[in-house]
């Protein structure tokens, strides 16, 4: 969710109750400076990716049930490792890096057939540090293709990996990336 002014930074100090200031927390500065034009440009680029990819604004709740008749998880949580996560990483502490696979071919709608979606994988790592990620392996794709790194929100080009390739994750910032065949 975004708040007007949240698009270029505007933070009210860290007061995320200033409704009843009438001051400079609670104000909007439309002065936007090339931080607040970046962060703009980042944020537009996010909502350009949730236009692109319907599986990111589907109207069903993703359930993690395995579909027989299409053979797919319509949502996948994926260890550092590059496998499903097992109730031990679940409830390890010390899990702070996980990934949640989007598998496209998952029914889309009540109709019962594979949808054409995207398959995403969006990297979320809560570490401090690096996290050395391996991609996992799905059916139909040979690479990813990383969509957005919050750690470099103006990269403008794709950069690809294999599936089955460990990238690193750094500390405290999120990936998105798209299957490709």
């Amino acid at each position: 969710m975004i708040l007007a002014g949240d698009e270029f930074g505007r933070t009210q100090r860290g007061n995320n109750n200033a409704y009843c200031q009438d001051n400079d927390i609670s104000w909007v500065d439309w002065e936007i400076d090339d931080d607040g034009r970046a962060l703009i440009e980042f944020v537009r680029r996010l909502t350009g990716l949730r236009h692109q990819y319907p599986i990111l604004r589907r109207g069903r709740f993703l359930t993690g049930a395995y579909n027989e008749e299409l053979g797919v998880k319509d949502v996948s949580w994926i260890a550092a490792g590059g496998g499903e996560m097992t109730p031990e990483d679940w409830d390890n502490p010390g899990t702070r890096c996980f990934g949640m696979l989007m598998d496209g071919r998952a029914q889309a709608t009540g109709i019962r057939r594979p949808a054409s979606d995207a398959t995403l994988l969006w990297i979320l790592n809560a570490h401090h540090d690096v996290v050395p990620f391996t991609l996992p392996r799905v059916n139909g794709g040979r690479r990813w293709v990383t969509m957005f790194d919050t750690n470099i929100p103006e990269r403008t080009r794709e950069h690809s990996h294999r599936v089955g390739d460990t990238i690193n994750v750094t500390g405290r910032s999120t990936q998105l990336l798209a299957l490709h065949a």
